[in-house]
């Protein structure tokens, strides 16, 4: 089935879908700017923010979410740890550091202001529609993804 939100809109599918994503990296890309931190890097720092983790739990959070090897997870948390964004506590969790704390609120808020702009005013049918749909997707591609 194929659906239309607009005549001159493009049609639902991997052209839109392509084209959201590119758009939605560059807008990350602008903000990531002259931070030093790297989208993959954010993804990661937005992870170790979410919750409380120990070594092999992050490792595949982060690499399910990445969609990387468990070896390029690992990068990612050295990588941060080099920079003073996160730290491993003796009992092996890893954790943001200030600094860290720090640098992504500052990211966050300015990504929630975008949000609120690119979809803030969007019927909640909508954005529930839209959720459905791309759950849907996301769910079949990691499906392949695991098939492989």
């Amino acid at each position: 089935m194929t659906v239309t939100a607009h005549a001159s809109a493009p049609v639902f599918g991997t052209q839109v879908i392509g084209q959201t994503e590119k758009a939605l990296n560059a807008i990350l890309d602008r903000q990531l700017a002259g931070t030093g931190i790297t989208e993959p890097q954010w993804v990661t720092l937005t992870i170790v923010n979410g919750g409380t983790f120990t070594g092999d739990a992050l490792i595949e959070r982060i690499s399910g979410v990445l969609k990387v090897d468990r070896a390029a997870a690992r990068e990612r948390i050295a990588e941060l740890t080099a920079a003073g964004m996160v730290r491993t506590t003796p009992d092996g969790t890893v954790e943001a550091t200030e600094q860290g704390k720090e640098q992504w609120s500052r990211l966050r808020a300015a990504i929630t202001t975008i949000t609120q702009e690119l979809w803030g005013d969007l019927p909640e049918e909508d954005l529930a529609t839209a959720g459905r749909v791309l759950n849907t997707v996301l769910t079949r591609a990691n499906t392949l993804l695991s098939a492989v």
